[in-house]
């Protein structure tokens, strides 16, 4: 039998990933086992996707009872996982219409795509500036990843999609600057995760709604990272009195199983019609099922004020932590999407943080150079949360004392 090891990586695998040295192998609520058996306490959640953990009961239920019934069709039919789904996401959303993709950048392609179609339509082809803001993140694909914010991410490819431009996040003067009649969509996060994991300002998002509907531009909120509980609320936008005409959802609304959604109006919708766009996989039974096992398990009230109360236990260990310490500017975000930013002594050094808090069995992240990210399960249990904290502590002090 093949040995498995991080070498085996470097033989067989593109190199655009560095992942680290550790292989995991087992995965139980907000605890992870590598080959070693080392256990880790788990506050990466895959980047904000496993929102119940690991091998949560529900998700593994439904996984095992759609397995023995129906794996994959393509939209040539449709299928009832699916079906349920998009009801369940209609009736807990703004939303009318649902379309299935397999990530947030299909979600956001297929947003995108739907926004010029839709302008074109019903104002010609001159109304075509998409808007999205500077250090925002909405994906891979060659449109998504140009509309985000970021040229690192979508320099060096050869010519990029036209008519995008960038703002400033939470900088309302800097769209007021680049919008105008020919703008077809404007795309944000309401808490860019990527880029630093910044929470939008209630009053900036209202103002962007205000502009779209001078516009008549189409706003699309990016809810791939924040969406399905991670704030505390089902989706983001609810907290912020602001309705979106498209909004787009993945990472945890699979709880780990990929699928991504792009939510809209009848109005829009209609202009997707049969041959426009589509997804082979989007809308697979296998996923849809697992799909709204984790949607019916979070979109509950315990849950959901369950996450508020989790990121106050976060906030307070953070800050005694820095009480202690004094690496910290600011602890930042919302729910638990929350990120600690480095304060000028440690500037750069987010990557050090994860690798120290890894060796003391503790899973983490960064957004960007200066920031450690959390984005544990949403019902990471308080004793979880607790012992985490102490093993960030110990990387932490070792950072500190070199």
């Amino acid at each position: 039998m093949q040995q498995v090891n991080r070498a085996l990586f470097d033989e067989v695998m593109v190199p655009n990933y560095a992942p680290a040295q550790m292989i995991p192998v087992k995965g139980e609520g907000s605890r992870v086992w590598d080959q070693q058996g080392k256990e880790y306490i788990d506050f990466a959640g895959g980047i904000a996707v496993n929102c119940l953990g690991h091998c949560h009961p529900a998700l593994v239920s439904a996984l095992k009872e759609q397995g023995e019934k129906l794996w994959h069709l393509s939209n040539v039919l449709t299928n009832e996982p699916a079906l349920l789904l998009a009801k369940a996401l209609v009736d807990a959303t703004f939303a009318e219409k649902v379309y299935f993709a397999n990530s947030g950048a299909e979600a956001n392609e297929a947003a995108l795509k739907l926004a010029r179609r839709f302008a074109k339509d019903q104002f010609g082809e001159h109304k075509d500036q998409i808007i999205a803001f500077k250090q925002g993140f909405h994906g891979r694909t060659f449109f998504t990843v140009t509309v985000g914010g970021q040229p690192a991410y979508s320099d060096g490819f050869g010519p990029k999609p036209e008519a995008i431009e960038h703002a400033e996040f939470n900088n309302i003067d800097s769209l007021k600057a680049l919008i105008s009649d020919r703008t077809c969509a404007v795309m944000v996060e309401p808490l860019q995760g990527e880029g630093g994991v910044v929470p939008a300002d209630v009053e900036f998002m209202q103002q962007v709604r205000a502009l779209c509907d001078k516009h008549q531009a189409l706003l699309i909120f990016d809810e791939v990272q924040t969406g399905v509980g991670r704030t505390g609320e089902l989706y983001a936008y609810m907290g912020l009195g602001v309705t979106p005409d498209i909004l787009t959802t993945a990472k945890a609304l699979g709880g780990g199983f990929p699928i991504g959604a792009m939510l809209t109006t009848t109005a829009i919708a209609k202009h997707l019609v049969p041959g426009t766009h589509g997804s082979t996989y989007g809308g697979n039974p296998l996923a849809c099922a697992v799909a709204l096992a984790a949607l019916n398990t979070v979109n509950q009230p315990e849950v959901l004020a369950g996450v508020k109360a989790k990121e106050q236990l976060f906030r307070d260990g953070l800050s005694q932590i820095n009480e202690k310490y004094q690496v910290f500017d600011t602890i930042r975000g919302q729910g638990l999407l929350l990120g600690a930013v480095l304060n000028a002594d440690y500037a750069g050094k987010a990557r050090d943080f994860m690798v120290a808090a890894a060796e003391e069995g503790l899973m983490a992240l960064v957004a960007g150079a200066n920031v450690v990210r959390f984005t544990p399960s949403l019902v990471i249990p308080d004793a979880d949360i607790r012992e985490g904290l102490v093993r960030f502590e110990r990387a932490v002090a070792k950072i500190v004392q070199g």
